[in-house]
């Protein structure tokens, strides 16, 4: 075995690395043998110097193998999706749900809210009773009795990952595309999944504002998914608006609720058809052009619902939540409207000021151990080239107290920039798939 500091050694030079010498570091990462201040050293030395394919994909299947890998004995494809984070980006809730609906298994491991934008699972956590962090056992009995199971990552799988996140967290390394790609494959991985599919976000609300680098991740995710075997294709889709009319926790489950039942977000229906197309080509189930039919069939049918209502009430959550979520979800005791300052269209949104509306609301994290307010956030957010004037708001507030309504009011009035005329992009930039 090489010693530690040989291997960083190695890679500050601009060396490569064997996948037997990356998977030594990674498994001396998991047993403690490879100190904290060894690991900063080798995400620094990686953020510096990149990584070939070869060694990301050995890097991915290190960090997947230093945990539980599952396996699927199961009628249809185990398939995911995962999004590289946005404001208003709630697909997942309403994805995975139409995915089982046809014909699909989606074991969904997703994460919390991270900087500005919102998590999947602070979402979930936000339904009365729903556990998002359930044992092994009970993540394979959702998964193939409801069609779908959306948990956070657990202790058991690819644990070298949340040691390695934790370090580039506090060492400026977390930017890195290679330590990027490794981190989210290894538990996709891990999931013992068949096809992949990702959402790389691209504009001022996403990480990756420009088109290049939001390329770049993208075709690293595909390019080290495949080499290790998993089949995976990319979107890169706008993220310089919010993708739903609203953000926040118990807000956007409420608008995944009414997504299901038959009120839908256009750009957001956008985003989730074409994501669900991409899965269904993929792995066979739908000819080119019959794949969007039969999302729309999931959803109209109320199929979808149907798996996403038995998908909660098995994790814990109400059993009757489709019916009646308005009940159930968390309410903020303040619920007012904010109106710009100037009259015509919105010409462009600074799509990030609105996600650390929701936050300095409460509605997301400063630290890792702060509490969120579930029932903070926006609602009835105007996109892009909509009208603006002394009777349209640009947005609802919903604030736990007058002190967080007016930061947030703040915030989203800085946001919005309304002009004279406006102009839209398209919502799905590029597709991305393995060569």
């Amino acid at each position: 075995m090489m010693l530690p500091q040989e291997v960083i050694r190695r890679k500050r030079n601009g060396e490569g690395l064997s996948r037997e010498l990356v998977k030594e570091f990674i498994e001396g990462l998991t047993k403690g043998t490879v100190s904290e201040g060894q690991v900063a050293a080798f995400a620094m030395a990686v953020f510096f110097k990149g990584m070939s394919r070869e060694e990301a994909v050995g890097l991915t299947l290190a960090m997947r193998d230093s945990g539980t890998i599952l396996h699927w004995d199961l009628p249809g494809p185990v398939v995911d999706k995962h999004s590289s984070g946005g404001i208003g980006d709630n697909v997942s809730l309403m994805l995975a749900p139409m995915l089982a609906a046809c014909g699909f298994y989606v074991p969904m491991i997703s994460g919390r809210g991270l900087g500005h934008t919102g998590g999947t699972l602070d979402k979930l956590d936000s339904i009365p009773g729903y556990v998002s962090q359930p044992d092994l056992d009970l993540f394979r009995k959702v998964t193939r009795e409801a069609g779908c199971a959306i948990i956070g990552q657990t202790a058991d799988l690819a644990p070298a990952d949340k040691r390695l996140y934790a370090i580039r967290d506090v060492t400026a390394t977390v930017e890195s595309v290679p330590l990027i790609t490794a981190s989210i494959l290894s538990k996709k991985l891990a999931a013992g999944l068949q096809h992949l599919v990702l959402d790389v976000k691209c504009g001022s609300g996403a990480f990756m504002s420009s088109i290049d680098k939001a390329r770049e991740l993208a075709e690293s995710l595909v390019s080290v998914a495949n080499g290790a075997g998993l089949h995976t294709t990319a979107l890169i889709t706008d993220m310089d608006e919010p993708l739903a009319h609203c953000a926040g926790n118990a807000v956007e489950v409420e608008n995944a609720v009414a997504f299901l039942t038959g009120r839908q977000d256009a750009r957001l229906k956008d985003v989730v058809v074409a994501l669900g197309v991409e899965l269904l080509e993929s792995a066979g189930l739908a000819a080119p052009g019959e794949a969007a039919r039969k999302l729309e069939e999931a959803l109209t049918s109320g199929r979808a619902a149907e798996h996403f209502n038995r998908m909660v009430a098995a994790l814990g959550g109400p059993k009757d939540f489709i019916s009646t979520a308005a009940r159930h979800m968390p309410k903020a005791p303040i619920v007012r409207d904010v109106y710009s300052d100037h009259e015509g269209v919105v010409q462009s949104i600074d799509t990030r000021f609105l996600g650390m509306s929701v936050i300095e609301m409460g509605g997301g994290r400063r630290v890792a151990t702060d509490t969120i307010n579930y029932a903070v956030g926006l609602t009835n957010l105007l996109g892009k080239t909509d009208k603006v004037d002394a009777k349209t708001p640009i947005a609802r507030i919903h604030a736990a107290d007058e002190a967080g309504f007016n930061q947030a009011k703040t915030l989203v009035k800085a946001a919005y920039r309304i002009g004279h005329r406006g102009s839209r992009g398209p919502t799905i930039i590029e597709s991305i798939r393995p060569e």
